[in-house]
């Protein structure tokens, strides 16, 4: 790969995953109309998103990453936003409270338009049809007419990234994340669940220490980390020429970020060393993922890490792993001994979802919370047993009650599958189950954290 680096460059290297246009010159004046646009984040935010997540690299703080699969147009509502930060800052503080450690909140959102998909087409019923690949490219309806790619779709997205980005600001420091409204945050249809239950508990013991706080003289208006929270948006960076038109130049710093997100990252479809999205990634100066599936070879890994992280600055990348239940114990632990030998500092986080895929009887691709559960549970297990930091967790997940992922202690079987299943691309966890997940991830992250008590103890 060249040393030298523009926002163009990756335009002359092997591409994976783009559609194909059929209006070239359509195409370019979208990218050029979007390149007029103002940022949708600023360089300040993205470099105080890679400063919290250095703090996870070294181990003192904690990455929860998590919102849709898909963003759609259509299910574009404030409510659907709302009820997903809702569910998100519910899980932090179930994370904080068990771990003690800070909580770098990054949501799937404002931006997660866009699909890698196995195939170029698909068939329904002896039609064969090019794939759906998000809203952002074409629709999800299977017309000829739908899944055509339209440059236009690119406005609306941004536009619709635009507005989700300010309502999550309003709710991120206007008030809404004051901790004193953490029972408030407890959505109605899981409030009587188990994890609900569970929630509320530690919401009154919250409320008794603000309570004491108060008395103390601490208060909103003296601490406003109690009333406001930092809140940052991610998606893949797969539409490469919509993110070639969000890369700017910072003025403060005259280094090159992409203003689409606060953090984007590389799919496993999308990871080759020598292609365009990693040429594109490697230049851009804002925290960067990349997706680690089982086919990642160690020595791969290290290539990787050094284009993408040249400076082994913490919190610059975040290898977000997804094997799936079965095979995480086989693969994790060599790329992990791999990274320690060759000094290089990252982040660790469990993608449990994209490896846990299948297809239920009824038809629909669902992913059974079990082999969610043991894949977190396994990642935490390896990291344990090579004495690194498990830094995070990656969900595919939303605050609407739907019935898309099984099991759990709803118990959503096969057969719930119809009732409620919304999702445009992968099945999502429900906000009961997210909750529910989140208490078990803390159980993992306080053992950790009573063990190196008791290792400091006994030193």
């Amino acid at each position: 790969m060249s040393a030298a680096w523009s926002p163009t460059s990756w335009r002359g290297l092997p591409v994976q995953q783009v559609p194909t246009y059929p209006d070239l010159d359509k195409l370019a004046s979208v990218e050029a109309r979007l390149k007029r646009f103002p940022p949708l984040v600023f360089a300040g935010e993205a470099r105080s998103l890679m400063r919290a997540l250095g703090e996870v690299a070294e181990g003192r703080a904690f990455l929860l990453q998590g919102g849709d699969c898909a963003e759609s147009f259509a299910e574009f509502h404030p409510d659907n936003i709302r009820d997903t930060f809702r569910v998100l800052l519910q899980m932090a503080v179930v994370l904080t409270y068990a771990a003690s450690l800070p909580v770098v909140k990054v949501g799937r959102i404002a931006g997660q338009f866009a699909k890698p998909r196995s195939a170029p087409t698909e068939t329904l019923d002896g039609v064969e049809l090019p794939s759906y690949r998000g809203d952002i490219v074409n629709g999800i309806e299977f017309t000829p007419e739908a899944r055509i790619p339209d440059p236009e779709r690119m406005i609306q997205a941004y536009l619709q990234a635009a507005s989700t980005l300010n309502l999550l600001r309003a709710f991120a420091g206007g008030g809404y994340a004051d901790l004193h409204n953490v029972h408030k945050w407890n959505l109605g249809f899981i409030a009587g669940s188990p994890a609900g239950e569970r929630y509320r508990a530690i919401s009154d013991r919250i409320s008794e220490s603000l309570s004491f706080m108060e008395a103390c003289g601490i208060t909103p208006a003296s601490v406003p980390q109690l009333r406001t929270t930092e809140f940052y948006t991610s998606h893949e960076a797969l539409l490469l020429g919509y993110e070639q038109a969000m890369t700017r130049i910072d003025s403060t710093s005259g280094d090159w970020y992409d203003t689409s997100a606060h953090m984007i990252w590389i799919g496993d479809r999308t990871r080759q060393p020598d292609g365009a999205h990693v040429e594109f990634c490697r230049g851009v100066k804002n925290p960067i993922g990349l997706k680690c599936g089982p086919s990642l070879k160690s020595d791969e890994l290290i290539r990787l890490i050094d284009t993408l992280n040249p400076g082994n600055i913490p919190g610059r990348l975040t290898l977000i792993c997804r094997f799936g239940s079965e095979s995480v114990g086989e693969h994790l632990p060599r790329l992990i001994r791999a990274v320690e030998r060759e000094g290089r500092k990252v982040v660790w986080s469990s993608d449990p979802m994209h490896g846990n895929t299948v297809k239920a009887a009824s038809g629909f691709k669902t992913r059974p919370f079990d082999r969610i559960l043991k894949e977190v549970q396994t990642f935490f297990a390896v990291h344990k047993a090579e004495g690194t930091h498990a830094g995070g967790v990656h969900f595919e997940m939303t605050g609407q009650n739907v019935t898309e992922c099984t099991g759990g202690a709803q118990a959503i079987s096969d057969a719930d599958l119809s009732s409620r299943y919304h999702t445009h691309c992968d099945p999502r966890l429900n906000a009961n189950q997210a909750l529910e997940l989140a208490f078990l991830v803390a159980e993992g992250l306080k053992a950790e954290r009573d063990e190196a008590a008791r290792f400091a103890a006994a030193k």
